[in-house]
């Protein structure tokens, strides 16, 4: 069975954006980004909600050809390109960059993969992780604090039908008083 994580950039209030999708207060410092870099090397396959496609297909694809960019970006931009993803969403009909496109029922669709031989997943935007959440299908949340309060937005977490407990595998602080969190799902 595939593990899955779910893991974001949040304020300290909780939101992975505050009001108008402004991410604004999550410029990573290099060691976050490394950070961050380190975590997808290991990913096979990417889970994503609409938005969150559309905002990293804006930019990665050619992140490695910015001025300035530096290794790590590069090195991210790379990997984001080669590794598969999949798309769930029902209003666009088109994917490029190693892209699957599902329109169809998500959660059936990550229960099927969660339960195939393959390599570590990650599902990323708030509303389909939302619904995976519910659903009991995440194994790891990799919560990234900023220490910023935005006093709204979108949440990283969503309303749950029943408690999930966690047991918590690491805790670390970065620059700027990021504080890195990683809890698994006891089960």
């Amino acid at each position: 069975m595939r593990k899955l994580t779910y893991g974001m950039n949040l304020t300290l209030d909780g939101y992975i954006s505050a009001p108008g999708d402004d991410i604004g207060w999550s410029t990573p410092s290099d060691e976050l980004f490394q950070w961050w870099l380190d975590q997808e090397r290991v990913i096979s396959l990417f889970l994503y909600g609409r938005r969150l496609w559309e905002t990293m297909s804006a930019h990665w694809p050619t992140g490695d050809q910015q001025p300035g960019a530096t290794p790590a970006q590069i090195e991210f931009a790379r990997n984001w390109r080669d590794t598969p993803k999949v798309v769930f969403s029902s209003t666009i009909d088109k994917v490029d960059w190693n892209t699957r496109l599902v329109t169809g029922d998500a959660i059936a669709e990550i229960t099927r993969l969660k339960a195939e031989d393959g390599g570590p997943m990650r599902v990323g935007g708030a509303t389909l992780a939302g619904a995976v959440m519910r659903a009991g299908l995440i194994d790891e949340y990799e919560i990234v604090t900023h220490p910023v309060l935005v006093g709204g937005g979108t949440p990283f977490f969503t309303s749950l039908e029943s408690w999930v407990n966690l047991d918590l595998v690491e805790t670390r602080t970065l620059p700027g008083g990021v504080v890195v969190t990683r809890y698994e799902t006891r089960r």
